[in-house]
């Protein structure tokens, strides 16, 4: 298949940047690897289960309904069920390689003149004791269940962590009958009132979800974490303990919550693999961009949470500058003023930063996990195993991964990545991939057969 712009992705960016290129005469291919467009922000029931008000669990469901009526109004190929897994440049433009399914077990390409990437993120996961019993979900992965599938992760749930995502998940959970017996969050007022004007904006936002945590009457602990999982088949309660100024549990504040469900979550990281194995130069985790969206790498843009992470306003603002760019590097033309995006990309970008130096996790998480905590759950390694590589020399998370085998597995240090990190020291690195996804050997055997004997 051939088309003019990949765009890889359907969330908010990626739908933005569809519609913008579109509606200005290019032919665009959207490729996403869930089973409908939206992303994780819009993501929607299955069909199958026929959801009376599927806009009840949404934010901004008007938002969501003028992208997917652009979708339908406009003549773009949307491709759902396609797992990218690598993006390879040829010299007629670049060749998108995705495995096709739930199986996986078989390749498509897509030939594109230009590629957008806007690939979102993935939540970052912080170790502690009993975080890998049954019932201890992250954030997202609640958020998910309640959205995708309709389903709700147990009856009684604690919601815990750090950042905004704990509010729609926390209220979600309460609206669809979970009775939510506390949101943990381990920011206090204070460092949130410290970028009061750059949030300003928000305000209104978190008065909603404020609310509607008091109607549900959901008790909120701030300056709390979670000191541990309780549990032998699976959870049946945490411990919460208060932290002090510096980050550091204070003893004596600790306190037990039933529940059989633990929605956890500090945050999100940019998905870079492709971009990486494209060449495109990093800024720290996120895919170093221009004012128009465009990476380094001649023909590559990219647009979202891969670009640092932001939500979704954000998202459909860079989506939108990233889609008219390409479009118009596709035509030969200069891209039309797009003043009210560039504005409201400025805007956004000052609030993103502020919500990612109020919500830092806790400064000595790592001081909270025991030797046989697991860190590594593909390879199983514990907490121990990577302090003993740390006393043998290693200084950084490649030389623990070594030693120890954490970020050899299935994930592909994706999960544990910024746990080894925290244990060894070192600030967190970008892991370098060839793949942006695990593919079959089969697969890589069809993409470049020998040739046998003449």
């Amino acid at each position: 298949m051939r088309t003019e712009l990949a765009v890889i992705g359907a969330g908010p960016a990626g739908l933005a940047a569809a519609l913008a290129a579109s509606a200005r005469g290019v032919r665009v291919t959207l490729v996403d690897a869930a089973t409908q467009p939206g992303g994780q922000f819009h993501r929607q029931p299955a069909a199958g289960l026929g959801a009376g008000r599927p806009e009840a669990l949404h934010h901004r469901w008007r938002t969501w309904e003028r992208l997917r009526d652009g979708l339908a109004a406009h003549a773009v190929d949307v491709l759902t069920d396609h797992h990218v897994w690598s993006v390879e440049r040829t010299p007629d433009g670049f060749t998108v390689h995705a495995l096709l399914g739930p199986r996986q077990e078989q390749s498509v390409e897509l030939r594109a003149r230009a590629v957008l990437l806007a690939t979102g993120g993935y939540e970052k996961v912080l170790p502690f004791p009993g975080w890998t019993l049954p019932g201890v979900v992250t954030a997202g992965g609640a958020q998910a269940m309640l959205k995708g599938a309709l389903a709700v992760p147990g009856r009684r749930a604690v919601v815990a962590g750090t950042g905004p995502l704990l509010l729609p998940v926390a209220t979600g959970l309460a609206a669809a009958g979970v009775e939510v017996a506390a949101l943990v969050e381990s920011v206090g007022p204070g460092r949130l009132s410290r970028h009061g004007r750059a949030l300003a904006g928000k305000l209104p936002e978190g008065a909603g979800y404020a609310a509607r945590l008091l109607r549900h009457r959901v008790p909120v602990l701030t300056r709390h974490t979670v000191v541990r999982a309780h549990g032998d088949d699976r959870l049946t309660g945490v411990t919460v303990a208060l932290l002090d100024a510096e980050g550091r549990v204070r003893p004596g504040t600790e306190r037990h919550l039933d529940c059989d469900t633990l929605a956890v979550g500090h945050g999100m990281l940019p998905h870079t693999d492709l971009a990486e194995s494209l060449g495109c130069r990093l800024y720290g985790f996120t895919v170093a961009v221009g004012p128009e969206q465009r990476t380094d790498v001649p023909g590559v843009w990219a647009a979202g949470e891969a670009t640092g992470v932001g939500g979704a306003d954000l998202a459909l603002a860079e989506g939108h500058i990233a889609g008219s760019s390409a479009a118009a590097h596709l035509r030969g033309t200069v891209p039309g003023p797009a003043p009210a995006a560039y504005k409201a990309r400025s805007r956004l970008r000052r609030s993103a930063a502020a919500l990612d130096s109020a919500y830092a996790p806790p400064a000595h998480w790592p001081e909270q996990i025991t030797d046989d905590t697991v860190v590594c759950r593909c390879e199983e390694v514990t907490a121990g195993a990577v302090r003993e590589a740390l006393d043998l020399g290693a200084g950084d998370e490649r030389t623990v991964k070594l030693l120890t085998r954490a970020g050899m597995g299935w994930c592909q240090g994706r999960m544990c990545g910024t746990a080894v990190a925290g244990l060894a020291g070192c600030p967190p690195t970008p892991g370098k991939r060839p793949f942006a996804r695990p593919v079959p050997l089969g697969v890589l055997a069809r993409q470049h057969p020998q040739e046998g004997p003449s």
